[in-house]
C-alpha cells in the first residue's frame, strides 16, 4: 500500500492553497487572450503572471502578516524577515503564451536561509508535487522516491537552459557525459525535477536559471531522497544560477563524467 502523505503542516498547506488560488487566475488566462509584454530582461510577462502572484501573497498575508517575500513580478519585501516566500507564480512564460503545456506555479519558504517548504504546481498537466522538510515528498498525494540505477549506460538524463554553459570550457564535460549516458532528454521547467523524484530519470542539468525557478523544486527532490546542487557543487541558495540534481546512485558516476574527465 502506497504511503498515505501526512497532514500538511501550517505553511505547506498554505503554499498548497496559494497555489490553488494561482492556478484558478491562470487557467481563466490561459482560455482565453491576454496581452504580453516584456520586462527589461525581455522575457515576457502577462496579466496571469501579475495577478496570480497578487494572489499567492494575499493568501499568504491573511495567515502570516509578517512573513517577507521575494516574487518574480513584484520583486523583494521584508527581505530580513524569519521566514521568506519565494514565488513565481508561472514558471515557463514563454510556454505559456505560445499554450504549451511546460508552465507552472512554483512556492517556496525558507526559514532562516533554509529552505523548509516546496510546492510546484503544473494545470495543464495536473501534478501538484509538494514537501515539508522532514516530511517526505509527493507527487498528486504518491509518495516520491528517486532512482537506485547507478550506471550512467542505464541512466537517462534530462538537461535544460544551456546557453551558458554552451559558452564555457565545460561543454566537452558535458559532451562526455552525454555519450555515456543511456538516454538525454530535455524536457525541461518542472516537469524534468518531477520526473526525477518520481525515480523516472536520473539526474537533471540546468546551467541558465535563478533561485525562484528551483527553490520549491529543490525541497521536493531533496525529501525524495536527491542530491540537489548548483554545477559547481555548491549548496543552493539566493544567488544560484544552475541546478545538479541527481538521484545519489548515480551521483559519483555523473560528477566523474562532468569533472574527472
Amino acid at each position: 500500500m502506497a504511503d498515505k502523505p501526512p497532514k500538511p503542516g501550517p505553511l505547506l498547506q498554505t503554499a498548497i492553497d496559494a497555489a490553488h488560488a494561482a492556478e484558478r487566475v491562470i487557467r481563466h488566462y490561459y482560455d482565453g487572450e491576454v496581452a504580453v509584454r516584456y520586462k527589461h530582461d525581455e522575457t515576457p510577462v502577462t496579466a496571469a503572471d501579475v495577478e496570480a502572484e497578487e494572489v499567492i501573497k494575499r493568501t499568504i498575508r491573511e495567515r502570516w502578516p509578517g512573513h517577507g517575500f521575494f516574487g518574480e513580478e513584484s520583486g523583494q519585501e521584508n527581505m530580513d524577515a524569519e521566514y521568506l516566500w519565494l514565488i513565481d507564480p508561472i514558471d515557463g512564460t514563454k510556454s505559456f503564451v505560445r499554450r504549451y503545456p511546460f508552465f507552472s506555479t512554483q512556492i517556496a519558504l525558507m526559514h532562516q536561509g533554509e529552505l523548509i517548504v516546496g510546492v510546484s504546481n503544473a494545470p495543464l498537466f495536473d501534478e501538484m508535487a509538494w514537501a515539508e522538510r522532514g516530511q517526505g515528498g509527493y507527487l498528486n498525494g504518491e509518495r516520491l522516491a528517486v532512482s537506485e540505477i547507478a550506471l550512467l549506460g542505464d541512466a537517462a538524463i534530462s538537461a535544460g537552459n544551456l546557453k551558458s554553459l554552451a559558452r564555457s570550457a565545460r561543454w566537452a564535460d558535458y559532451g562526455r557525459l552525454v555519450a555515456q549516458v543511456g538516454r538525454i532528454r530535455g524536457y525541461g521547467d518542472f516537469y524534468h525535477y518531477h520526473l526525477l523524484a518520481a525515480g523516472k530519470i536520473e539526474a537533471v542539468i540546468e546551467s541558465d536559471l535563478n533561485i525562484l525557478d528551483i527553490a520549491a523544486l529543490t525541497v521536493i527532490l531533496r525529501e525524495a531522497g536527491a542530491v540537489v546542487t548548483d554545477l559547481e557543487q555548491q549548496p543552493i541558495g539566493l544567488s544560484t544560477r544552475s541546478m545538479l540534481a541527481s538521484a545519489p546512485a548515480i551521483r559519483p558516476a555523473v560528477l566523474a563524467a562532468l569533472f574527472d574527465g
